[in-house]
């Protein structure tokens, strides 16, 4: 536990998946996580004890992120919570990482559905990082959830694609301004990930062979693979790049 010590890290959707995965790994490192979960709240929990039995520091906050309301209650609480621990509301690590599927084509996607996507995939990485540039400490990081699909057409999900278009732009769009504060900001874009949002892909033997077969490695990607990649954006070690898409699709579609 070194790179990280003394650093305090947000993972939004940290209950399972992904956002589980990273949460480990950046604990594992030294940061004191904040566990945010949207109604998981018993698989919040275990990833704050798996945290704690590697010898890390982590405690899980509920929110609900799809209103601005919702995420300044969850601010509020973020706040008061690293007051009493460690006597102050700075941050240093934000990993935009809670988001939602949409499987749907163009033609069966209805309005209530895009919406509630996309307050979910958009409008809350947006407004968590309007209330996290005022908390975060010069020197930090920025990482966001993006998608191998903003590059590879699939036409069940155009909805999911834009709104992981949205996150790629934001990046850049942020990454002039944070750079002043030696602040950086970088989106990682997963292709197929065995995580539960992939469930149903995953217990179907047609579509595991699908999903494997995009990457050259002939394989699904693991939460591991991604966390692995957030480490290294978390870390000293990436105070170079900023602005990135960095594509973690295990090579699919070359």
């Amino acid at each position: 536990m070194s790179k990280l010590n003394h650093k305090i890290a947000v993972v939004t959707g940290g209950s399972r998946g992904i956002g589980r995965a990273i949460a480990k790994r950046l604990g594992s490192e030294g940061a004191s996580v904040a566990v945010h979960y949207a109604s998981n709240r018993d698989g919040a929990e275990e990833t704050v004890q798996e945290i704690r039995r590697g010898g890390g520091t982590a405690f899980a906050l509920g929110a609900d992120l799809g209103s601005v309301q919702g995420i300044r209650s969850f601010y509020a609480a973020l706040d008061r919570e690293l007051e009493s621990r460690f006597g102050t509301s700075g941050i240093d690590i934000v990993v935009n990482n809670a988001g939602v599927g949409l499987v749907r084509t163009i033609e069966e996607t209805d309005e209530e559905s895009f919406d509630a996507m996309m307050a979910v995939n958009v409008k809350a990485p947006f407004f968590i990082l309007q209330e996290a540039i005022s908390r975060i400490r010069d020197g930090g990081r920025v990482i966001q959830l993006s998608s191998a699909v903003t590059r590879i057409s699939l036409p069940s999900i155009p909805a999911y694609t834009m709104s992981k278009g949205a996150i790629n732009a934001l990046t850049l769009s942020l990454a002039n301004q944070l750079g002043t504060r030696a602040i950086t900001i970088n989106a990682i874009a997963p292709g197929f990930v065995a995580t539960d949002m992939n469930a149903g892909m995953l217990q179907d033997p047609e579509s595991r062979r699908f999903g494997a077969g995009f990457s050259i490695f002939g394989r699904w990607g693991e939460p591991a693979d991604i966390a692995d990649i957030a480490a290294f954006l978390a870390s000293p070690d990436s105070r170079w790049i900023t602005g990135q898409v960095i594509d973690a699709s295990g090579g699919s579609h070359l």
